[in-house]
């Protein structure tokens, strides 16, 4: 009955449906990242490669290419440090298999709507509402 509800109002309201929907799977999957990941680690690894995209940027300016060497293999390290700290394989169980069946569910509604386009919406959308979540979570 509830399902039935849900699925009524999505397709009454296609558009703003997936955008809310978009943004609260976003919201879940931002809360679990903050709980999931070191972020104050994150924010000094990013802090670090500013520091070294602004040296970077200086020592172009000079030519001192020995130096631009160092410090690409610097970020290059420090890239990887990054991934790693931002990766979270229990928040990528937790929400596998739910975000799955939502999408098999989206699939059914929307591509009779609008063929494989509606991704694009969800993207949109969710590309937003992460940045929102992040500024307002004080996130990295």
């Amino acid at each position: 009955m509830v399902i039935e509800q849900i699925n009524s109002l999505v397709q009454a309201y296609p558009i703003s449906a997936l955008i809310i929907i978009s943004a609260v799977l976003t919201l879940i999957t931002s809360i679990l990242m903050m709980h999931f990941t070191d972020q104050e680690h994150i924010k000094n690894l990013k802090k670090r490669q500013k520091e070294l995209q602004k040296e970077l940027k200086e020592c172009t300016k000079k030519g001192e290419h020995s130096r631009i060497g160092e410090l690409n293999n610097e970020m290059m390290e420090l890239t990887g440090k990054l991934m790693k700290a931002s990766f979270s394989m229990k928040q990528l169980v937790i929400t596998m298999i739910p975000f799955l069946l939502i999408f098999r569910w989206l699939r059914t509604i929307y591509i009779p709507l609008y063929g494989n386009w509606w991704i694009l919406w969800y993207i949109l959308a969710s590309m937003v509402a992460s940045t929102l979540y992040r500024k307002m979570f004080k996130m990295a």
